[in-house]
């Protein structure tokens, strides 16, 4: 038998060589020093082996109550070799390791913040209950009675969400052959109605003006007030103007370009910059222009802005959530620009939306750059103005 002063004083040869204990238990010496326990048995007639984990991991004690283990099953004609495989392929299968691997292999293609989102929600909500079944297993009632927690939360939307995306895993499942059938379609009229909710938007005149006022009265942060301002003169995602970094700006042409791997729909954009912005930015540069953010987070200069940054300083101004956010900026220019005559397709294209004609979405990412640009500028113009609520016509 194996002590554990024989195990220690066991040298490396130049050949692996075996030490045996008992009951087919040994450990093998391999010529680079490692020591390996293994299991000799037989089942079915048959010679097997079986690992048992390596020393010093695994001590002389641990490595014979695995043993005494595997023995065990054997005696209740189970194979303890295909017992471990059967058990690693459930894992496999399980729907947390399709989910996984499923988000591994198209997460590259989305931007960053949705696979962080994506993750989130099912770690949260849905690997603590589902996670370990076998993905072909799990039945609608289950996949629901997880959906009913989180809509007990009130979060109804989110719900419908999770099982959207529940519904893209279990197709992956499928196509992969790990599932029979996609159980998130029987839900259909099981979730609750959704309450259809706009970001908090200002469209009217006479508001925009006391809006802007309140912008450039802001007291907090300097980096937070030119964020405020930038974001009503961009109008752009919030996403993109806290991550925004000094590389992307070009302040001698006036153009702010975002990579597509930032942007929503994976394509590159240009923002004109007007001279308002321009300004904003020239004001910054001595403040975090050796940064790589032009927005950074107050507490490191290597993270870019917190996403509730912009909301909380419109929320010290007295803009409750459902009047105005970071994303509602977005509204308030789609809305005021339409109403003033400029062309919708100009308007959507510095909005960065998708033209959904596969044909006409073909151009490139410079289409009617200098029809936006110009707008850009009488938006500016007109924010500059709107104390006075001047009005905005478009002009060639």
């Amino acid at each position: 038998m194996l002590t554990d002063t024989k195990i220690k004083q066991a040298k490396p040869a130049e050949k692996p060589y075996k030490l045996f204990d008992e009951r087919g238990l040994y450990l093998i010496v391999t010529p680079s020093g490692g020591k390996w326990w293994r299991l000799k048995y037989y089942h079915g007639g048959k010679e097997k082996l079986l690992a048992l984990g390596t020393y010093p991991d695994v001590p002389l004690r641990d490595a014979r109550e695995r043993r005494d283990d595997a023995r065990k099953k054997l005696a209740a004609e189970v194979d303890p070799n295909a017992e471990r495989k059967a058990a690693k392929q459930q894992r496999e299968d399980s729907f947390e390791a399709v989910a996984r691997e499923w988000c591994a292999k198209f997460s590259a293609s989305w931007v960053e913040e949705h696979t962080t989102t994506v993750i989130g929600r099912l770690e949260k909500n849905v690997f603590p209950w589902l996670g370990t079944l076998p993905i072909a297993e799990i039945t609608a009632p289950e996949l629901l009675t997880a959906l009913r927690r989180i809509e007990s939360r009130g979060a109804v939307e989110v719900a419908r969400r999770v099982n959207q995306v529940c519904g893209a895993v279990f197709r992956y499942a499928i196509a992969t052959g790990r599932a029979s059938r996609d159980v998130s379609t029987d839900l259909r009229g099981a979730l609750a109605p959704v309450v259809e909710k706009h970001h908090g938007a200002v469209t009217d005149p006479k508001e925009v003006a006391t809006l802007m006022r309140a912008l450039n009265g802001y007291q907090g942060s300097f980096i937070v007030r030119c964020a405020l301002r930038f974001s009503a003169l961009t109008f752009a995602r919030p996403g993109e103007i806290r991550k925004a970094t000094w590389s992307e700006i070009d302040l001698d042409n006036a153009t702010w370009r975002i990579s597509a791997e930032r942007m929503k729909m994976r394509r590159e954009h240009i923002v004109p910059l007007s001279r308002q912005a321009v300004e904003v930015l020239r004001e910054l540069r001595p403040l975090t222009g050796s940064g790589l953010y032009v927005f950074p987070g107050n507490r490191s200069a290597d993270r870019a802005m917190s996403e509730n940054t912009i909301c909380a300083a419109l929320r010290y101004l007295g803009y409750a959530q459902g009047k105005a956010t970071a994303h509602g900026f977005r509204s308030t220019a789609s809305t005021l620009l339409h109403e003033m005559g400029w062309q919708s397709d100009v308007i959507e294209r510095q909005l960065a939306h998708v033209e959904q004609n596969a044909i006409k979405g073909a151009y490139n990412r410079a289409e009617h750059l200098p029809e936006r640009t110009r707008m850009m500028q009488a938006w500016a113009d007109y924010l500059d103005g709107s104390e006075k609520v001047v009005p905005l016509r478009a002009t060639a």
